[in-house]
């Protein structure tokens, strides 16, 4: 009994030993972070009349707000600073034109000082108007012109009230500004006008919008989206892919954004020298309603037009964006030269009824052209890439495992008949 456990043991000794001898390669990073002071984040917080409504988990949507800023103050990294603007907070009255102007800086953009923005968040009643257009033409002068990102977060339960001013104009008015700014937005219990409107601001500055319909999700959204503003920026060249490989541009390793049309392709070029591996990878975001059931496809082909590798990703309509990526190792011979690799991006996105088709989906490439393994001709065999190794390492440890058991049992056999 005692000669089997000691067995059993190496065994799995020796099975752990094989797993983590196996090294994995680091991701290559392309394109590089962007200099400046820190991150800066404004929460952008909607206190009008309508957040006395009592539909979050059984409570106000208001009580849902402050336990999630709470939280997110909590939570909150030491490198960001962050500021809270409220909208309609302070006018109860009927005046339009007064209530439109009721916006505030309820702590300002800095080092956080989590005690104090708490008492300011704690002072916050369900009050007056709706006046988004006008709090993010505020919001944006929040910032200082040094910081290494900036990014607005508004959380409201409603859509603009202060017409004619449009909050989606008034974004793409930020956006045409170049000042690098990202506005996210977070629709409490929406409806499909609101949506629409939130989603519009958004999309303009190259944000995120979400739906929130519990307080624990509002405040997992809010804290990701500080979070993100805590990452190094690398900032995204903005490019145009062509209709066909031949007037495609030619990318070097980066970040890069473009629009494609529903069920639409795009193609771009890279160059891979002898010996240097192209890795790529696409995501493309469904920035608007769409049908379920849709994929994106990212082929490597030759210039002509055959096919060296692809990668495919689907979706069900559970995730705002979809991403797929391939890896295309080119072999060091004496005889090789360059190659130009096209890169074809290919959508099945359909629009729900009534939904605009243009401009297209937001699209987000990225290239990395790095020196390849020792080996490139086996590292993308059959799609594992360098997990040979570990498929190596398991069959030899199966492989040791099973002469083990098998001597095992033999003995016991013989000690049984012996007995």
């Amino acid at each position: 009994m005692i000669t089997r456990k000691r067995l059993a043991a190496g065994v799995c000794a020796l099975l752990a030993a094989l797993t983590a001898g196996v090294a994995f390669p680091a991701a290559a990073v392309a394109g590089e972070p962007t200099g400046g002071t820190a991150p800066q984040v404004d929460l952008v917080l909607d206190v009008s009349g309508s957040m006395r409504t009592a539909d979050i988990d059984g409570g106000t949507r208001m009580a849902a707000a402050k336990r999630a800023f709470n939280e997110v103050l909590d939570a909150t990294p030491e490198e960001v600073q962050l500021g809270i603007r409220t909208l309609g907070a302070n006018y109860p009255g009927d005046n339009q034109k007064t209530g439109c102007k009721d916006t505030a800086q309820l702590y300002p953009v800095s080092t956080l000082d989590r005690t104090e923005a708490k008492t300011q968040v704690a002072t916050l009643s369900p009050t007056g108007w709706t006046p988004i257009g006008p709090a993010l033409l505020k919001a944006a002068g929040d910032f200082t012109d040094s910081a290494s990102s900036k990014r607005i977060v508004l959380i409201s339960d409603g859509e603009d009230t202060c017409a004619p001013l449009d909050p989606c104009e008034v974004a793409r008015e930020i956006a045409a500004k170049g000042v690098g700014l990202t506005i996210d937005t977070l629709g409490l219990v929406p409806n499909t006008k609101m949506r629409r409107q939130l989603s519009c601001i958004a999309e303009a500055t190259g944000g995120t919008y979400s739906s929130v319909e519990h307080a624990d999700e509002l405040t997992d959204k809010v804290n990701q989206l500080v979070d993100r503003a805590a990452d190094p920026v690398v900032t995204p060249v903005a490019t145009e892919g062509a209709g066909t490989c031949a007037t495609a541009p030619t990318l070097k390793s980066g970040l890069y954004t473009d629009r494609e049309e529903f069920i639409q392709q795009r193609w771009y070029r890279v160059d891979v020298e002898p010996g240097q591996e192209l890795r790529a990878s696409v995501s493309v975001g469904a920035d608007r309603a769409v049908n379920p059931s849709y994929g994106v496809l990212l082929r490597a082909v030759t210039v002509h037009g055959r096919e060296i590798v692809r990668g495919e990703g689907a979706g069900n309509g559970r995730t705002d964006v979809i991403s797929t990526g391939l890896r295309y190792p080119k072999a060091d011979r004496d005889d090789a030269s360059a190659e130009t690799v096209c890169l074809q991006v290919t959508n099945s996105f359909s629009a729900a009824s009534g939904v605009k088709t243009t401009p297209g989906l937001p699209l987000e490439l990225t290239v990395d052209v790095v020196d390849g393994p020792s080996n490139a001709s086996d590292v993308a065999s059959f799609g594992l890439g360098r997990g040979w190794w570990l498929l190596g390492a398991l069959i030899l440890a199966g492989f040791v495992a099973g002469l083990l058991w098998g001597w095992l049992s033999r003995w016991r056999v013989a000690v049984w008949r012996t007995n």
